[in-house]
């Protein structure tokens, strides 16, 4: 394979990566929500999250390179810390929405990056419509968390 497409297909393997921690994430955080629509929330994030890989995974199998198949251990981090103060938080909600909105945060400056460099025109779709779904659900977030204050 040529530089360019080893090195397309390693940033998408790093989104991969990512969205895989975000499915684990927002699964955690659907479990321990108190609330039913944050529950729903979380979980419906977390089928997105899913789909997101799968659309990756395609398009780095088109590259004949090596797809990613793990989440990383940053992310396995943070899963651990949201469960820590969800333990120890008096308004676990809260602090759910609050470790979510800066997941969110990271994706969204971590596509636009990706979006930046040269990519083949049906990743860059791909990539325009996941980036589009997460800054809504970043939206969407930010109103709940409202609501929980």
């Amino acid at each position: 394979m040529n530089s360019f497409t080893e090195n397309v297909a390693e940033r998408l393997n790093e989104l991969i990566e990512k969205n895989i921690d975000a499915t684990k994430g927002f699964s955690k955080a659907a479990e321990n929500a108190s609330s039913s629509e944050l529950k729903n929330y979380f979980s419906t994030k977390s089928e997105e999250r899913q789909n997101f890989v799968a659309q990756l995974e395609t398009i780095v199998g088109r590259t004949g390179e090596e797809v990613e198949d793990s989440g990383s251990l940053t992310g396995t981090a943070h899963r651990t810390w949201m469960d820590v103060k969800s333990l120890f938080s008096s308004d676990n909600d809260e602090a759910m929405l609050e470790a979510a909105i800066t997941g969110e945060k990271a994706a969204v400056d971590e596509y636009k990056e990706i979006l930046d460099e040269p990519l083949p025109m049906e990743a860059k779709e791909v990539l325009q419509r996941q980036l589009s779904r997460i800054e809504s659900g970043l939206n969407r977030i930010k109103v709940l968390e409202d609501l929980a204050d």
